[in-house]
């Protein structure tokens, strides 16, 4: 009889063990973090976890609900102490679970909205996180206003595209300055000098603290028919001697250069921080930049971003030192549109003390902006888009040097117009020309 109560009695503990190892088990998850990123159409939730999260999900109306089952995970975070900014979400709050060991996260929706939910491995500095990008199908996409007054008069379109946001910092300074704010803030200032310039127009790819992927932004300049796509962004590198502002053009093949290879490590890095759903695998980059290299438009736009380049670099040189005099070469993702000039600007080290300091002072923001726009201003004043309001002032103030053997009559037919039309633009009185005047050429 002893000996049946003692095998009884040694059951009982074992389960009684068992059951104790699975309740720490099964609790070894726990969430220790919400962030909020609301953009204009868009809002991402981000869920900071101790572990891999293994969860479940399911919506509900009436009212609009997105009902998140986290397994193994007790409710130990308070959500109300989250700043809500999204016009998107009502709340978020706890539930009851239907498996007493999992945590129930109910998010009530303002209305019914398409949903994207995936988990991210750690990347520093970020551990295991959960993330819910919420998307209004409903709101209405930007508008490309056409000037209406004639299709040669057309503004010149500059998209600007601040580096990084949301939940990408991009790099840290010593300090810790988020290379996020300082793009911001630069492309701020440049989109108010554009803005007042009579023919230009600037639109940014992001006005907030808010992720992007860097594969969309180029999109974006697509779809607002872009002339010209400069990205803006602050340099980093592994020691803090470096430092100077450079531009970068698109390279088709890897960056030959110890900071360009470093380029496309931190934009790699970059698309894991935001939470990119899908990132470019060097296979699919090589296709699809070689079948942008069979569109006659991606020679002219590496041709056109070169030369922006130099430009650029010239009035940058005037503000700050430069780290590289020449435009340099690098495969990011952000600059391979086949079809729009684009150059990435890095406007100075941000792991460079001294520069960290001047990136953080709005005057020296205000500058860096002038300059990267007096280049934008140089190249276009020279070189403007077909159709646009400058071509059409440059087409009506063509000037003519007169060379020896030249004559009204010959200029008339070479630039076809009348010979009283040329007389009338120069003040002509006779249809005598001296070599070495200088004539305006009319439109036609």
């Amino acid at each position: 009889m002893q000996t049946f109560w003692s095998k009884q009695l040694n059951v009982i503990l074992i389960s009684f063990l068992l059951m104790a190892f699975s309740s720490a088990i099964f609790a070894k998850n726990t969430i220790e973090g919400l962030r909020i990123w609301p953009s204009p159409n868009t809002t991402r939730l981000v869920f900071d976890l101790a572990d891999t999260p293994k969860y479940t999900y399911f919506t509900l109306k009436s009212p609009q609900r997105l009902v998140i089952d986290i397994e193994n995970t007790p409710k130990n975070f308070d959500f109300s102490k989250i700043t809500n900014e999204s016009k998107l979400i009502k709340k978020v709050r706890y539930s009851t679970a239907k498996n007493p060991r999992s945590v129930r996260v109910v998010i009530e929706l303002n209305k019914k909205l398409e949903k994207n939910i995936f988990a991210l491995p750690p990347t520093a500095p970020y551990g295991d996180r959960l993330v819910i990008d919420l998307n209004d199908p409903d709101s209405a996409a930007p508008q490309i206003v056409l000037n209406s007054k004639s299709t040669t008069d057309r503004d010149i379109v500059i998209v600007i595209d601040a580096g990084h946001g949301g939940e990408d910092p991009g790099s840290v300074g010593p300090s810790g300055s988020y290379e996020k704010n300082v793009t911001l803030g630069i492309a701020k200032r440049l989109q108010s000098l554009i803005g007042k310039e009579k023919g230009m127009k600037a639109v940014m790819t992001r006005t907030g603290d808010y992720y992007i992927s860097p594969n969309n932004r180029p999109q974006l300049a697509r779809k607002h028919k872009a002339d010209m796509f400069v990205s803006i962004h602050a340099d980093a590198f592994t020691t803090p001697q470096p430092r100077g502002a450079s531009v970068w053009v698109l390279s088709m093949k890897r960056a030959n250069t110890e900071l360009g290879r470093w380029l496309e490590r931190t934009e790699r890095h970059s698309e894991l921080l935001g939470g990119a759903a899908e990132i470019i695998q060097d296979t699919a980059n090589e296709r699809y930049l070689a079948q942008a290299l069979l569109d006659m438009s991606m020679d002219h736009s590496l041709t056109t971003s070169y030369d922006v380049s130099r430009d650029m670099i010239k009035h940058l040189g005037k503000v700050t030192k430069l780290h590289k005099k020449t435009p340099q070469a690098a495969s990011l993702a952000v600059l391979t549109s086949p079809d729009i000039p684009s150059i990435l600007v890095e406007m100075g080290f941000i792991s460079n003390p001294q520069e960290e300091k001047n990136l953080n002072w709005s005057k020296y923001r205000q500058k860096m902006a002038q300059s990267v726009f007096d280049g934008l201003k140089q190249h276009f004043k020279g070189s403007p888009p077909d159709g646009s309001l400058w071509a059409k002032w440059k087409q009506e103030n063509r000037t003519h040097r007169v060379r020896s053997g030249e004559s009204l009559s010959l200029l008339a037919q070479r630039y076809n117009v009348q010979i009283s039309t040329l007389k009338k633009a120069n003040n002509l009185n006779t249809d005598v020309v001296r070599i070495g005047q200088v004539l305006t050429i009319p439109s036609t």
